[in-house]
């Protein structure tokens, strides 16, 4: 605790430690593999956030009448030096969420697409223009930014996420204040400084540290115009819900319960490979990781069979040594997510690989939970019903496609899925009757690329708009439609009559 840091706000270019006159209010931050406190975080009161949003919006209006051309460079130089050091914040993830470091440098790998996306602005905010809609009168639409935007982002990708939504808000001429999550919040900080030295001006892009306090004033106050969101689903839906009440914009992305279907005609080995590695992948700790594996039978003893050998082969422990899988976030999560096997272990399902006593590589107090697969899952467990998030694979067998098909759009959740088949008639008929936004075959984690959206259906997604991709581009921004006629001198006289094109 002596040499635990404290990580605070970032407001005009700057560390901000709060507007009160009283002491700031902290949250602990741990690193999940030894157990250690390492650092404090700020949580900020109302005065605190509003400190941030005014920063925000007093930028605002520079901004926006910024060129373009201005603007993407210095988008350029972000992309150019988050390129450089991308192994610098990949370090700082694996330290406070605990995912291995070539995960971490994954994700930030895939939040820099979004970045390099976002760099094509000018073409992106491209109008449209028509000569002589009426006689002598001229049409023209134009895109314009919102103002002072929020991104709230969760702590399982605390670089990708926030880059899914920043950089397209930020190219396209809004002032962003992020609210990072309370679990690792370093990363948003290490951003913050990033965008400083790319040249961006003071007030552009600010840090909120904190908890639902950060957040209720992001959500309510006037000069926030649009809210997006990551999260669970019950969280997802009060942000929508409080955000569009207050008059703004929101996206929010909420859970996930993502199936992946084995095909009797799959090949066994690729799926099995990939059931590991999507249902263990960042310890299960991902919005599109596969947490149900739907196997049509017959293949479904020998498909278990075969993810079971690639399971226990798997090394838990410390991110920067080396291993498969790290831990858990925190202690708090690690247990909840123990306490599903143990219901799903009593209310009869089988346990083939028990992760709950795993023998780590790492720290005696690290937040330690082993990767598990049950087998024979039932969709009234609980272990089946709920968002574990966590490394659990759970395995339902069914006898048909039809009924695989009939368990997926079934569930509440719509956020990503897959199949597993040699048979692209399947492959066809399941990409178009699935109900679910984003969908693989014979691909376990169907995240899209940076110039197509990210974004789930039912469930899983509150509001109209997905992230990144032509839909991020909509989203952060308002369309201005405006007519033009000039004439000479003379006008057409008194008619209070409604016009008509002629």
């Amino acid at each position: 605790m002596a040499d635990a840091k404290t990580i605070a706000h970032w407001l005009n270019n700057a560390t901000f430690t709060g507007a009160g006159a009283t002491a700031p209010v902290t949250a602990p931050v741990t690193n999940p593999a030894t157990g250690a406190v390492t650092g404090e975080v700020l949580l900020a009161s109302v005065e605190d956030a509003r400190a941030v949003i005014d920063a925000a919006a007093a930028a605002y209006s520079e901004w926006r009448d910024t060129s373009l051309a201005k603007r993407t460079q210095v988008l350029f130089r972000f992309r150019e030096l988050l390129n450089a050091r991308k192994e610098e914040l990949a370090a700082i993830i694996t330290a406070e969420h605990g995912k291995v470091l070539s995960d971490a440098l994954g994700e930030v790998t895939r939040g820099l697409e979004v970045v390099e996306f976002a760099c094509g602005i000018p073409y992106l905010l491209q109008g449209g223009f028509t000569e002589n809609a009426s006689t002598a009168v001229d049409v023209h639409s134009v895109r314009q930014p919102l103002g002072p935007v929020a991104v709230i982002s969760p702590f399982n990708f605390p670089a990708m996420v926030p880059m899914w939504f920043f950089p397209i808000a930020i190219a396209a001429g809004n002032t962003v204040v992020l609210k990072p999550s309370e679990k690792d919040p370093s990363a948003s900080i290490w951003l913050a400084e990033l965008w400083a030295e790319a040249g961006l001006p003071a007030g552009v892009f600010n840090v909120l540290q904190g908890d639902k306090t950060a957040v209720d004033e992001l959500l309510t106050n006037p000069k926030i115009k649009a809210v997006s969101f990551v999260g669970s689903t019950p969280i997802a839906e009060y942000v929508y819900r409080t955000g569009t009440a207050a008059g703004k914009r929101v996206q929010a992305l909420g859970g996930a319960k993502n199936h992946a279907v084995i095909l009797p005609d799959a090949d066994l080995d690729l799926a099995a490979d990939a059931m590991v590695n999507a249902g263990f992948g960042s310890a299960g700790e991902r919005c599109m990781a596969i947490s149900v594996c739907v196997a049509v039978e017959p293949v479904a003893d020998e498909l278990v069979n075969r993810i079971a050998e690639r399971t226990r082969t798997l090394r838990t422990g410390d991110g920067t040594k080396g291993a498969d899988m790290g831990p858990l976030v925190t202690k708090a999560h690690r247990d909840k997510v123990a306490s599903y096997i143990d219901a799903g272990e009593r209310e009869g399902a089988k346990v083939v690989v028990d992760g709950r006593g795993v023998q780590a590589d790492g720290g005696a107090d690290g937040f330690w939970l082993g990767p598990t697969l049950l087998d024979n899952v039932t969709p009234e467990m609980s272990v089946y019903t709920d968002e574990i998030f966590g490394p659990v694979l759970s395995v339902v067998r069914v006898q048909s496609y039809d009924e695989a098909l009939n368990l997926i759009n079934s569930n509440p959740y719509g956020n990503g899925t897959a199949i597993f088949t040699n048979d692209g008639g399947a492959a066809r008929r399941f990409q178009n009757e699935v109900e679910v936004g984003m969908v693989g075959i014979n691909v376990p984690i169907p995240v899209p690329m940076a110039y197509y959206s990210f974004g789930g259906w039912k469930a899983s997604l509150f509001g109209d708009s997905h992230a990144h991709g032509a839909h991020g581009v909509h989203f952060f921004t308002r369309t201005k439609a405006v007519t033009t006629r000039w004439l000479d001198p003379s006008h057409g006289g008194i008619n209070l009559g409604f016009p008509q094109n002629n």
